[in-house]
């Protein structure tokens, strides 16, 4: 069933480790062009949910499409930016390396990265701020820092569809500022932005949907319409005098 509406479609996923489930009876319809907050309490199942949508772990039952197929048919049209935890910071590589390294996919297996790729990567790293670091170690930058390379290396891919996964956690709030500066600008030009995002503050500030969670999906929709002080409590699963 093809969804032309929707940059993401989600029927009745469930997910389970061991078999807990994580996230139980899922459904989703996340409309185009739009800037999506995934929000909800720790242990929610958000990582778990751009994770499962992606392919990268295995649903228990469900049915997912993206930009209205199935994922193995436009890997190559999304961009995904991890949790900054879940990164090996140490491992021995430069800012220019990690960038070129979101060529790889468009490239194929037996193609290198060009004097076109080492352009593009310049931009790209304009574009972030980050184009005095090209040889640094990424170890040796600040978080904010870290996450501007890694959102660099998710521009390059030109994608149609972007995952970040807490893109602002740990970072600085000129590289905040940045990193969703650069997120709706992407939404301005038609492309689709899906961000696991941790302050409710913010929430009204930077997105049009918000997708309310905790193990199933509570609302999702407008953020005018749905990030009301009701269904955050019901979310959270406590007692809000108010967002702010």
């Amino acid at each position: 069933m093809l969804d032309t509406d929707a940059v993401i479609h989600v029927e009745d996923l469930t997910v389970a480790y061991h078999e807990k489930p994580v996230l139980w009876d899922v459904d989703l319809h996340i409309p185009k062009a739009k800037m999506t907050a995934i929000v909800g309490p720790n242990g929610a199942g958000k990582s778990t949910l751009l994770k499962s949508i992606l392919g990268v772990i295995h649903k228990s039952s469900g049915f997912v499409e993206i930009l209205g197929h199935p994922i193995d048919k436009v890997r190559d049209k999304i961009a995904y930016v991890p949790q900054s935890g879940s990164v090996d910071w140490d491992f021995p590589t430069t800012v220019l390396d990690v960038v070129m390294m979101g060529t790889y996919a468009k490239l194929g297996l037996f193609k290198r990265p060009g004097d076109r790729e080492r352009e593009d990567a310049l931009k790209v790293l304009k574009l972030v701020g980050m184009e005095d670091f090209l040889d640094r170690q990424i170890s040796e930058l600040s978080g904010g820092q870290q996450q501007r390379v890694f959102l660099a290396r998710a521009l390059i891919q030109d994608a149609e569809l972007y995952f970040l996964d807490e893109p602002l956690k740990g970072v600085d709030l000129k590289s905040e500022r940045m990193i969703m500066s650069i997120l709706m600008d992407l939404r301005d030009q038609g492309k689709n932005v899906v961000v696991v995002h941790h302050d409710l503050k913010t929430v009204p500030v930077y997105f049009d949907d918000v997708v309310l969670l905790n193990m199933r999906v509570f609302e999702e929709g407008p953020v005018e319409e749905v990030f009301t002080d009701e269904n955050i409590s019901r979310t959270y699963g406590t007692k809000r005098g108010g967002i702010l």
